[in-house]
């Protein structure tokens, strides 16, 4: 073959070669298909905190107050007064308070400073200072021997309104105003899914059965202390209403306060959080 045709072809191969790859070269590469996106899931929102029902001052002390011995049905339904008497403000309980809850045999009186509520003797020494638990719901206390004990605001005179976050606490009333446990702007409705309406009895920690209450059905989901009742602490909260939500039933006081209950099984309610002397329903008719 000739030389010179060989070359020439050479040459002409290599320059295709060389227009093949600069064409590859300048086309784009198909992108990889990216995966569909996912929206960043919300973290979950927090949980609505608890109306905040302990006196911010002495003023909003004085009412009627439950001490109980924790961990026993040891307990004393006691009125901190407003009035001033020898050792601080008055302190009224039942003779029986001083069988119940023998420390109380004690006390003479109260005050106030610091955020702690102090029981005190005769000669105004503390007998049981509480300080309030992080829930801001209740206090307790550590008396000398070690034992604890809590104090849990039944019916206070200034009661704080209840937080706007909070989708089953509502603001208490003033006293001589009319209750009205619903919001103005929330239409009043039955009890939502989860408790149904009917007789519930009131367990304690050792006792049964010691109170009976009627949850109605219907706009405004009355209740009723049923004849009999055998505890002070029910019948001085005095629930007028109740209503269920998320999973949760609230007993709604004729001035406001609330009790939070949450489901413990086989038909029972136990307050939450638990503080004080066990506080349990048990639907016992419909």
């Amino acid at each position: 073959m000739n030389p010179a045709r060989n070359k020439a072809a050479l040459r002409l191969a290599a320059g295709a070669w060389v227009a093949l790859v600069g064409a590859a070269a300048g086309q784009d590469a198909p992108a990889p298909s990216a995966p569909p996106a996912v929206p960043a899931s919300e973290p979950p929102a927090a949980p609505a905190p608890f109306a905040i029902t302990l006196p911010e001052g002495r003023g909003g002390v004085p009412g009627t107050w439950d001490l109980s011995r924790d961990g026993t049905n040891r307990r004393c339904v006691m009125t901190l007064a407003s009035e001033s008497g020898e050792a601080g403000q008055k302190v009224y309980f039942p003779a029986g308070c001083r069988r119940s809850v023998p420390v109380v045999g004690a006390v003479a009186g109260w005050l106030f400073a610091d955020g702690v509520v102090r029981l005190v003797d005769r000669n105004v020494r503390p007998v049981l200072a509480f300080a309030k638990r992080p829930d801001q719901r209740s206090y307790v206390a550590t008396a000398e021997a070690g034992e604890s004990y809590s104090l849990v605001p039944l019916e206070i005179a200034a009661m704080r309104a209840s937080s706007p976050l909070d989708p089953t606490a509502i603001a208490a009333a003033p006293p001589d105003a009319a209750p009205d446990p619903v919001p103005a702007q929330a239409p009043r409705s039955a009890p939502g899914p989860g408790a149904p309406a009917g007789i519930y009895a009131l367990d304690r920690l050792l006792n049964r059965d010691v109170c009976r209450l009627d949850l109605g059905d219907g706009p405004g989901a009355p209740v009723r202390l049923l004849p009999g009742c055998r505890d002070s602490g029910i019948e001085v909260f005095d629930p007028a209403t109740w209503r269920t939500s998320e999973g949760r039933m609230t007993l709604v006081a004729k001035r406001g306060h609330v009790v939070n209950l949450v489901p413990a099984g086989d038909g029972t309610w136990r307050r939450d959080p638990e503080t004080g002397v066990a506080f349990v329903l048990r639907r016992v008719a419909p």
